[in-house]
């Protein structure tokens, strides 16, 4: 007997709860050696030494945050996902196991680091999930460019200052209902965004929910007829 669910797959299961210990016994660590780095004071770092300096950092989603992506993913039934900061795939694990048992689809994926793209690869083989899933490496904004629609969902999870920028340029192929999550919306740098998430005129309709370090799923229901 199958299970109800790809996440109740012992693939799955197994490989998210390894992820999740390993990012709880090593993140704590690495988060504190970056605390009084400069770039934590406002510093200008390219966004390369940055990705260096976390290259072992998993930053997962908390399994709640996984679970709800599950949710949105399988209510909209989505067949292409877009996903702006892979690391090392646990968020990718539950949007791709939303598309198995939608019946397929891909999850494009973003990850500049490319020690965290083979890491993430081998993640999602492990799951049995690699099918479902193309990380591009590289700038969102150069590896994203090209991309067809339409999308059916987004996860905004990578720099902050990027989740404006990279959502504005995948609006023209979002298809109507598409449902954008972004995460860590408690920090500060991300106010530009919720804003013009929640300006009536640019589109979205929003809410933000109390999980993890704050969510917000906004759905994209278009501009209308600006005359």
């Amino acid at each position: 007997m199958r299970a109800t669910s790809t996440l109740q797959s012992p693939a799955v299961k197994n490989t998210l709860d390894r992820l999740f210990q390993d990012a709880a016994a090593g993140d704590p660590a690495i988060i504190a050696s970056l605390r009084d780095h400069p770039a934590r004071n406002g510093a200008p770092t390219e966004a390369a030494a940055m990705s260096e300096l976390m290259r072992n950092a998993y930053l997962p989603v908390p399994r709640e945050v996984g679970q709800l992506l599950y949710i949105l993913a399988s209510g909209v039934r989505a067949r292409t996902i877009v996903e702006f900061g892979t690391s090392f795939a646990i968020s990718t694990t539950f949007l791709a196991a939303a598309l198995r048992d939608n019946g397929g689809g891909k999850v494009i994926a973003t990850e500049l680091h490319p020690e965290k793209v083979k890491r993430a690869r081998q993640n999602l083989a492990d799951a049995g999930l690699a099918d479902l899933v193309e990380i591009r490496e590289g700038d969102a904004r150069e590896t994203l460019r090209d991309l067809e629609g339409p999308i059916d969902m987004v996860l905004l999870d990578g720099w902050k200052d990027l989740y404006l920028p990279v959502l504005q340029m995948l609006e023209p192929r979002l298809r109507p209902g598409a449902l954008i999550a972004a995460d860590n919306m408690s920090n500060k740098d991300l106010r530009p965004y919720a804003d013009y998430l929640n300006d009536p005129q640019n589109g979205y309709v929003s809410v933000l929910l109390p999980l993890g370090d704050k969510v917000e799923v906004s759905c994209w229901v278009g501009r209308g007829d600006a005359g």
